[in-house]
């Protein structure tokens, strides 16, 4: 389902929304330019031996878009469908995240195209640690940091960062983050993506004068950032009636029994066949009428093939580029309000940097203070991106992109000549 010709791809169709954001963020047209192309990109090999001897050569990638406000920041996903085009718009929207939250970091991304789920446990370790030799030149504490993303972990993480320990010859735990807690890990950071949206969910909540009981929430992925997001929402007392999988989803309009679905999933490895609930598509659970969709999956779920049947009254992108650019104008003629993900997600990276200042300073917080500061950080970006929406009577895609840009594009003009160098 692509709104976009073979010659305009994922990247192409993220950055077009710089354009339309670029009226309302009052900075220089070469500040824009700059920050349309990425500003490294690797690909590398990397060989694996597997369990029964055979050897596969993977391939990876990392992408650096921007570091004019500080060290690049991003996951890494393992996943078939992996390809540069797709990293480097995940890297674009990590510049654009980290701006829009003001976080010191520029956006990096990585991934390998592999299917994990075909992997054992031994031959993911090896892949992983293949990735850091391949791509350790390339990352640093103050030069690029991965993180976790679709298909990776805590574990994988560990294993990430112990790998560059060695090749470095130097415990640097900044390099690398989602790590586990005794690694230098950070409180908070498991369900940080799905509790950052959660806070602003609540400020929305409060804009529109809503019960959380009235609330109708529909999730489509149920993996590390949606069951933590469906956890959560049915703890505030919102009404989740349909969650989803890559198995499918379940739908029960009187509300699914979240705990229950965890369980299920922990027991049989999906939600197929949950109890208390009708089997539904992913596609179908996209078009339920409720009151808040939650994509939180792949990108481009949402696309013009089915957006005239997208019936929520708000959509909250906990996914990285659910709504094509074409989607997206349909969705906003409609009236429908869109948290854009560069505002919805950016809890992860959030208490991802946390971890990175703990790591830097060895010393380490309570989870309540983890929880405090993202919560006013997420609230208080929201609330000025509201604003500007207001004010300029634009959406809240392109009033979070002018946010960002504003600061993006200041730090960019602040560098002087050396930022536009030419030689």
């Amino acid at each position: 389902m692509s709104d976009t010709s073979p010659s305009q791809g994922l990247f192409d169709d993220a950055i077009s929304r710089l354009d339309l954001a670029f009226p309302y963020a009052d900075i220089g047209e070469e500040a824009l330019a700059k920050l349309k192309k990425p500003k490294e990109i690797l690909e590398v090999a990397i060989p694996v031996r597997h369990d029964d001897g055979r050897l596969e050569v993977y391939t990876g990638y990392r992408v650096r878009h921007d570091d004019t406000r500080g060290p690049t920041k991003g996951g890494i996903r393992f996943h078939p469908s992996v390809c540069l085009d797709e990293v480097k718009a995940l890297a674009f929207w990590m510049t654009c995240k980290c701006a829009c939250v003001d976080l010191p970091f520029g956006g990096g991304k990585g991934g390998v195209v592999v299917d994990p789920t075909q992997l054992s446990l031994f031959e993911i370790e090896r892949l992983s640690r293949g990735y850091i030799d391949a791509i350790a030149d390339f990352i640093g504490p103050d030069r690029d940091i991965p993180a976790p993303d679709v298909y990776t972990n805590a574990t994988i993480m560990g294993w990430m960062a112990d790998q560059y320990a060695i090749i470095k010859r130097v415990k640097a735990p900044a390099v690398i983050t989602g790590k586990p807690l005794a690694l230098g890990g950070s409180l908070g950071r498991e369900d940080a993506t799905a509790r950052g949206g959660v806070y602003i969910l609540q400020e929305v909540a409060k804009d529109m004068v809503w019960d959380y009981g009235e609330v109708t929430v529909a999730v489509q992925g149920f993996g590390n950032v949606g069951s933590h997001a469906a956890r959560l929402l049915a703890a505030e007392g919102f009404r989740v009636v349909a969650v989803s999988d890559v198995s499918g989803g379940c739908y029960n309009p009187q509300g699914v029994d979240v705990a229950a679905a965890l369980e299920h999933v922990k027991a049989s490895g999906s939600l197929r066949g949950l109890p208390n609930s009708e089997p539904i598509s992913n596609a179908d659970l996209l078009e339920l009428p409720v009151t808040v969709l939650v994509p939180a999956a792949l990108e481009r779920v949402i696309t013009h093939a089915n957006v005239d049947r997208i019936r929520a009254k708000v959509v909250c992108e906990l996914a990285n580029g659910p709504i094509s650019a074409h989607a997206d104008e349909g969705l906003r003629q409609r009236g429908t309000m869109v948290i854009p993900d560069i505002l919805a997600n950016a809890g992860g990276v959030t208490v991802s940097y946390y971890e990175w200042v703990q790591n830097k300073a060895g010393l380490y917080w309570p989870l309540g203070e983890v929880h405090g500061r993202l919560r006013r950080t997420m609230t208080e970006e929201y609330r000025r991106i509201r604003q500007l929406s207001t004010d300029h009577r634009i959406g809240m895609r392109i009033a979070a992109y002018a946010h960002a840009l504003r600061r993006m594009g200041r730090a960019v003009e602040a560098g002087g000549t050396r930022a536009m160098y030419t030689g």
